[in-house]
């Protein structure tokens, strides 16, 4: 089983697909999410998300000013600003 991970910026896409892990850093603190995981709607802080593919290959963005959500093993990370680092 997978997580379904959607990233998105306020005017593209930045990255989409499964997941075994994602870790963002909220307000609050960083938070990770794996498959199973309790529904979380959390304000997104600037900073990395960190998305390991799974593959085991590793996706890295920073993003600020938005939200983040998770519910039913669907991550929605929605982002004022968001690119792709590696």
């Amino acid at each position: 089983m997978a997580l379904n991970v959607s990233l998105v910026s306020a005017d593209a896409e930045v990255w989409s697909g499964e997941a075994s892990l994602v870790v963002a850093k909220t307000v609050l603190g960083e938070i990770g999410f794996m498959t199973g995981h309790e529904p979380v709607l959390a304000i997104l802080a600037e900073g990395q998300v960190r998305i390991t593919q799974t593959d085991g290959t590793k996706v890295i963005a920073n993003a600020q000013d938005g939200f983040l959500s998770i519910e039913s093993d669907v991550v929605t990370i929605v982002a004022g600003n968001a690119a792709l680092v590696a």
